[in-house]
């Protein structure tokens, strides 16, 4: 789980506006801070099938806000992704 302050520097880096905390972009990035967080559990932590559950969760609604970005505003996909680290 991420803290409020980690959350708020993702937003920071990520957002379009100032007042921008619920656009795509800042949303696929919270959400592959808090997988790669869990992901990391997993490591330590293999039997644990409920963290597992809710990690296929997470990565399945950042690929559908991927889907949503790629239609929709191509140039912000490339970068996001880019900047993220993440394979098409």
């Amino acid at each position: 789980m991420l803290t409020t302050k980690q959350k708020d520097k993702i937003i920071k880096s990520y957002q379009d506006h100032e007042k921008d905390t619920g656009s795509a972009s800042v949303q696929v990035a919270v959400v592959t801070e808090e997988i790669e967080r869990l992901a990391l559990h997993l490591k330590k932590n293999p039997k644990d099938n409920h963290s597992r559950r809710g990690l296929l969760k997470m990565v399945s609604h950042r690929k559908s806000l991927l889907d949503y970005l790629s239609k929709n505003d191509e140039k912000k996909y490339t970068s996001l992704i880019k900047k993220l680290g993440l394979k098409k």
